[in-house]
């Protein structure tokens, strides 16, 4: 099943971004620190430039530290770029935001002239909250669901430093495939674009490897399921997700993994590692490759029938 979501406003948000970048001095893009490559857009080097940008891991307390902090040194070794972890339930984490916006500014006065700095990320990940956050009141809309923000609005901070919020928003192609699952499964994604059963099992196949422990403790298993539909039938069992003649539910078992993993009910866990996502980038482009050759093939092959057509 493919997955891709570029709604109209998205579109348009990338646009207005493009607009009032020039004016910017500092980007926070703000990461899922679950899926710190997934949910990093690939079109905001496009638009930053050489403007510095700090990349915020929100949500680390859902996160597996140990990956985290793997990223986080990952995402430092590129120019101009600082990393931090933070969650929404330490707002100290959050406040020193500000601060290191006005590090990142050696020589500027910021008494005249204070930083300029936008936030940007997916839809969901917690920009909202933040802002509300580093505001000391309610600003943004909040919501636990994808594309709440709709428009950008500039917001005087502490530390003289004015913010500009943008609304959430993806890319037109998800590619690879997987990363275009795992920002399903972390909720960047809204539901109506994709079933439940299905990313359940994307999901359900990387936890067996990575995460077995969570999976029988918070499932309460005696043993270890052999694959993704298994796994989804012990849980479709222990809940009672069951349809006619015993069958179970995988959209009701699926939708219950889903949301266990969403609320931290597992353990803290990351889905993807910087090894892993260098190899996808490497199959993604060898595939594309491919296609790119058997398109032309079937393009020669075309031409050459409609020319001995018409001979």
């Amino acid at each position: 099943m493919s997955i891709n979501w570029f709604p109209g406003h998205m579109h348009k948000a990338r646009k207005e971004i493009a607009e009032v970048m020039p004016q910017v001095d500092i980007i926070i893009e703000m990461l899922d620190a679950r899926i710190p490559f997934s949910s990093e857009n690939p079109l905001v080097p496009q638009l930053r430039k050489d403007t510095p940008c700090i990349k915020v891991l929100n949500k680390a307390d859902l996160a597996d530290p140990q990956l985290t902090a793997r990223w986080v040194s990952h995402f430092e070794q590129q120019a101009g770029v600082k990393a931090i972890p933070i969650s929404q339930q330490n707002p100290e984490q959050i406040r020193a935001l500000l601060q290191l916006c006005n590090t990142l500014l050696p020589d500027r006065n910021l008494e005249i002239r204070g930083a300029r700095a936008m936030i940007m990320g997916i839809p969901n990940v917690g920009k909202s909250t933040l802002i509300n956050t580093l505001a000391g009141r309610t600003i943004a809309k909040t919501g636990n669901e994808a594309g709440v923000t709709k428009a950008q609005q500039r917001i005087k901070l502490d530390n003289n430093v004015i913010l500009t919020d943008t609304p959430g928003f993806l890319w037109p192609k998800l590619s690879p495939a997987s990363c275009a699952y795992r920002l399903a499964v972390t909720g960047a994604i809204k539901d109506t674009v994709f079933e439940y059963a299905d990313i359940a099992l994307f999901a359900a196949d990387y936890l067996l490897q990575s995460y077995p422990q969570a999976l029988l403790a918070r499932f309460a298993l005696s043993e270890l399921p052999e694959n993704d539909v298994a796994l989804l039938d012990a849980i479709g069992v222990k809940r009672g997700c069951m349809r006619k003649g015993g069958v179970v539910d995988l959209e009701k078992a699926g939708t219950i993994l889903i949301t266990e993993l969403r609320a931290g009910n597992l353990g803290p866990i990351t889905l993807e590692t910087p090894e892993m996502v260098s190899q996808e980038l490497i199959d993604a482009k060898a595939e594309e490759a491919a296609k790119s050759v058997d398109k032309a093939a079937r393009e020669a092959e075309r031409k050459r029938k409609a020319q001995k057509r018409y001979r």
